[in-house]
């Protein structure tokens, strides 16, 4: 038992190794358990197996022996961008890249005695990642052409059982995390640095740029599940942290483009300009806040085949109100960049229905609340109110599980000002107003094994 235990948890850490840690549009990925997904993400009054962990720990402390789960869900988005304003007809439409993406997840539990259960989770709930096709010539590229962030939680937790019907959990996170952004940085630079006699001229640079930067940071998590005859009830909370990240900036000096007023452009000064840029320099993110979330849950056994469970989930978005960059290189300012995001509710409601003890068939549906203002909202993060579908099964063999989700979640058509920029505004026209439009497909499996 002890070999094959061994053998299962180094396959599932080589399975991590070998994951691409990215996430699709969005800026909170629920699903981390084909079974919870399968149910619409209602499952803070089921957590009856090791994916407990990050739905609702409480749940493990009723689970057995030791117990593995390890899995991942594949993301497939697809988003587009429609400028009416725009003034080329070549971009009034524009998709984003095509791009699969597969967080995994990684579970593990041990009953260390009959009132106490230990667990350790490893998932990555945090993340956007989003790119425009043609990023020289994309309208927007003064604001972003790809972005991508990655969250990387590890969370040991504690499982104690106060009575046959109630259990409590507690667990601590260790959060590690990358942000990588690339946009065309805009910039004036007064040609006095140049020829004295020209002081106070301003000549317009465009360069692109990309920043990468790492940082880490701490948080915590709790649950409780009541377990009654025929329903149960949860809560969940997992805190909220903040991230100071560093890191670099590289300019792309070669594709930089410079635009001098008439009649200076005659001077034939880009070139010169141009290798005055720099090549590098760092930048950091003081603080970046991330949410609370907070999820209640009750789920009822309608007979003994089938269950119905329900959540309703609230995120403390307005944590989200701003960031700055801080840029520390010649000719290029600090950031600060205003969200504004309000708190808001998930809904979730699932079934499940037990053909016989090896075998589950579910569905769910969820409702999801964009936190997003329109004011706010950018080709970085389009996001908006978005409803899904789900379905999936179950199926049990000896010690083996696995568990098989999918997903389809349509966003709803969403019109922005993208953030009206100044070298936008024409005639009191937006020419960067645009309406975004996404769907995306999630398939989750998740493979488990009970000693």
């Amino acid at each position: 038992m002890k070999k094959s235990l061994t053998l299962i948890v180094l396959f599932s850490l080589l399975f991590l190794g070998f994951s691409t840690i990215t996430h699709g549009a969005g800026f909170l990925i629920y699903e981390h358990g084909a079974a919870a997904m399968a149910m619409g993400g209602a499952f803070v009054a089921v957590a009856n197996n090791p994916t407990a962990i990050f739905h609702n720990p409480a749940g493990i402390a009723w689970l057995d022996g030791t117990q593995i789960s390890f899995g991942s869900t594949l993301i497939i988005p697809k988003a587009s961008l429609s400028l009416d304003n725009w003034p080329d007809p070549a971009y009034q439409s524009i998709d984003a890249v095509s791009q699969v993406f597969y967080p995994p997840t990684f579970y593990i539990t041990q009953k260390v005695s009959d009132k106490i259960v230990a667990g350790f989770g490893f998932f990555t709930p945090y993340g956007l990642g989003t790119e425009w096709s043609d990023p020289e010539n994309f309208p927007l590229r003064y604001i972003a052409t790809k972005d991508d962030m990655k969250s990387f939680i590890f969370n040991p937790t504690l499982a104690f059982k106060l009575s046959d019907n109630l259990s409590i959990a507690a667990g601590v996170s260790y959060i590690y995390s990358t942000v990588k952004f690339e946009l065309v940085e805009h910039s004036g630079i007064d040609l006095g640095a140049f020829n004295a006699a020209l002081t106070g001229v301003t000549a317009e640079v465009y360069v692109p740029v990309s920043l990468e930067a790492n940082g880490s940071g701490w948080g915590l998590n709790a649950g409780v599940l009541y377990k009654g005859e025929s329903f149960s009830l949860g809560v969940n909370w997992r805190g909220g942290f903040d991230i100071k990240y560093d890191g670099d900036l590289a300019l792309s000096t070669t594709d930089a483009q410079v635009s001098i007023p008439s009649p200076y452009n005659l001077l034939g000064l880009e070139p010169t300009i141009i290798a005055a840029l720099p090549a590098s320099g760092t930048a950091s993110i003081p603080s970046f806040k991330y949410p609370h979330i907070f999820g209640v849950g009750a789920a009822f056994d309608v007979s003994e085949k089938l269950t119905f469970t329900a959540d309703v989930h609230y995120i403390l978005w307005s944590s989200y109100d701003e960031f700055t960059v801080e840029v520390e290189i010649a000719n290029f300012s600090d950031k600060l960049v205003e969200e504004n995001w309000k708190d808001s509710f998930v809904l979730r409601g699932g079934l499940e229905y037990r053909v016989n003890e090896s075998f589950a068939l579910r569905l769910g549906a969820l409702y999801d609340q964009t936190p997003q203002p329109v004011e706010t909202m950018d080709p970085i993060l389009p996001d908006s109110n978005r409803w899904a579908i789900t379905g999936g099964f179950g199926y049990k063999a000896g010690s083996f599980v696995i568990d098989v989700a999918y997903q389809f979640e349509p966003f709803e058509d969403r019109t922005s000002p993208n953030r009206e920029i100044p070298a936008y505004q024409v005639g009191g026209t937006n020419l960067g107003a645009g309406t975004y439009s996404t769907t995306a497909h999630l398939i989750g499996v998740s493979i488990g094994f009970v000693f």
